[in-house]
């Protein structure tokens, strides 16, 4: 009977902390996508060889984004892994942008000191994102828990009387 099929459900998912800690992720990943993005248009003519991967990245981050706001924990830990790879690029970056800011070098869209500020953002956006991904990664979303109609809680069938 179709009334008899299974529910699932995901307890871990009706936790505050796990709600919160979903919302935290979606929202630093946007974050990161956002600051790439101001990095990547403001200093497009500057930039030597880091527009594929620039790109990529914001995409990558909006993807993981939308699969995160899905309840999709198995991007947790690649959101956590280029978080890492993009903590280094930006450190490292970010001081070069400052050094840009003198006589010779060519001027990019934005200030090299802005360029530069926004780079080094990214890098504790990237830390924030790294333990907030691996906090949720712990919460274990993907538990599944299945519940069948309770037999007790059907209607009661009236039963006929012999006359």
């Amino acid at each position: 009977m179709a009334g008899d099929d299974a529910e699932i459900e995901h307890p871990n998912r009706r936790k505050a902390a796990s709600k919160i800690t979903k919302v935290l992720v979606v929202l630093l990943l946007l974050i990161s996508a956002a600051l790439v993005l101001i990095v990547t248009i403001g200093g497009w003519d500057e930039l030597q060889g880091a527009k594929a991967v620039q790109i990529a990245y914001i995409g990558l981050y909006l993807l993981m984004a939308v699969l995160v706001a899905r309840w999709n924990r198995g991007v947790l830990p690649v959101a956590a892994a280029l978080a890492i790879v993009m903590l280094i690029f930006a450190a490292i970056a970010g001081p070069a942008w400052f050094e840009r800011d003198k006589e010779g070098f060519a001027d990019p869209a934005l200030d090299p000191s802005t360029l530069g500020l926004v780079t080094l953002l990214i890098v504790p956006v990237q830390a924030l994102l790294i333990l907030a991904a691996m906090s949720g990664f712990r919460q274990a979303w993907n538990v599944e828990v299945e519940r069948r109609p309770d037999d007790g809680a059907r209607e009661p069938r009236a039963v006929p009387q012999a006359t």
